[in-house]
């Protein structure tokens, strides 16, 4: 397909707006973008800024087969390869990576196969099941399930496993089906990604810190992520060919075409992944944003044409962070009873056109008020935006962000004040001298 014959049309399908952002920036690249959102809690989500529909399917034939369809979430795989046969351009994913993250023991018996070191995993169809289990093997447990929704998220701490009892035992009265347990493993928590174009990989690793307890220094129930620190690495070393690079193959064999990622616990001499991501994550990609020189367009087009790609990209590092209000990080009933929708975001000041460039909206309407425009939060599932920071070193990039968050003014407000501390305070220096990065 000759570049003159590709269109600037981009249909973007989003199951909750995990990458809804990039929607705006490739708007801002000059594209025409139609939007469509699926999660029902998040319709009103970037309402005046983006064109919104209703069914994506009805706009196949305005993007046509010369445009670039973009999916950001598991559960679309078989579309996707349903229209990649139909001859359309799309990015995202493939059935095959949606069973990485949807069936999470599928997932660890291809990483074993792979030779990488996995840590057992248990299903249970009830948290009484899983109660029975921890009793007749009383240790550490990790309670989760087989999606990326995380708040049933929950990383013991006690050795016997009274805790783990605990939290199944409200479960069980919540009741809560599907429970998955996982043997707590210690180490440093490190995540790898790269894109994948159906038969190589394309661009530079992405490696990331993740934070996804609610508190500072990961105190409190788990969120998707209060924030991250990432970076790239143009080479392809030890932590990269021990891990992500192993599932090549596979990638090929279900024709993955998107960002790929895989969450791991590092200690000295091994590396454990713990969960494979087969989409777009946010608010990684918030911070490509950030990092990325190249164009958004470009790039995505190639990993939907399968080609290769020079993405071009800025050294250093990224921290995006998660600005959030009550009843986040739950949803239910005390959603609905407890809302901040039409609360109005402010700024202490004008924001330059760069400074904007890290604001990343998300649970946010845009209205016109005369010539102003006016920001308010929306009904959704927690996020309301994210702000990113860009610096040479992590303490730079830390200075950024929080300088550029304190002039984000929306009632009751909250975020975490540490994002990246612990890795330039001591992890990074153990990863350096263990040889992992």
């Amino acid at each position: 397909m000759s570049i003159e014959k590709i269109s600037s049309r981009v249909l973007f399908v989003s199951g909750e707006l995990i990458a809804g952002d990039l929607a705006l920036r490739l708007k801002a690249e000059g594209c025409e973008v139609k939007l469509f959102v699926d999660h029902p809690e998040q319709k009103g989500c970037l309402e005046g800024f983006v064109e919104r529909v209703n069914d994506w399917r009805q706009e196949l034939e305005w993007v046509g087969k010369n445009g670039l369809i973009v999916f950001d979430d598991v559960g679309y795989g078989q579309d996707q390869d349903d229209l990649r046969k139909a001859g359309y351009r799309v990015v995202g994913g493939s059935a095959g990576g949606d069973r990485l993250e949807k069936d999470r023991r599928f997932a660890q018996e291809l990483l074993a196969q792979g030779g990488m070191l996995t840590v057992p995993i248990f299903d249970f169809a009830t948290p009484q099941e899983a109660m029975e289990f921890v009793k007749e093997n009383p240790r550490a447990w990790v309670v989760k399930q087989n999606a990326h929704q995380s708040s049933l998220l929950y990383v013991g701490v006690l050795s016997d496993g009274r805790d783990a009892l605990s939290i199944l035992e409200t479960y069980a009265k919540n009741g809560v089906k599907k429970i998955t347990l996982q043997e707590k493993i210690e180490g440093i928590e490190v995540s790898i990604n790269r894109y994948f174009n159906g038969t190589d990989w394309v661009g530079p690793s992405e490696i990331t810190i993740e934070h996804k307890s609610l508190f500072n220094d990961n105190i409190g129930p788990k969120t998707g992520e209060m924030g991250n620190l990432m970076w790239y690495d143009d080479g392809e070393g030890r932590f990269f060919e021990e891990t992500i690079e192993k599932l090549k193959p596979y990638l090929r064999a279900v024709d993955f075409r998107g960002d790929i990622d895989i969450n791991c616990f590092i200690q000295e001499d091994k590396v454990y992944p713990i969960e494979v991501t087969a989409r777009f994550g946010c608010p990684i990609t918030h911070s490509q944003s950030v990092m990325h020189l190249s164009p958004w367009h470009e790039f995505l087009g190639a990993v939907a044409d399968g080609k290769g790609y020079n993405l071009k990209h800025r050294d250093g590092y990224c921290i995006a962070l998660t600005l959030a209000l009550p009843p986040f990080p739950y949803e239910g009933i005390l959603a609905k009873e407890y809302s901040s929708e039409g609360l109005e975001l402010f700024f202490k000041e004008p924001l330059t056109i760069e400074e904007m460039k890290n604001i990343h909206f998300e649970a946010i309407t845009k209205k016109k008020s005369g010539t102003m425009e006016r920001y308010f939060v929306t009904h959704s599932i927690g996020y309301t935006l994210f702000v990113t920071g860009y610096g040479k070193t992590v303490e730079q990039a830390q200075k950024n962000v929080y300088a550029l968050a304190e002039k984000v003014v929306i009632p009751k407000i909250f975020y975490r004040t540490d994002i990246g501390a612990s890795f330039a305070r001591t992890d990074k220096m153990r990863l350096e001298q263990w040889g992992w990065i």
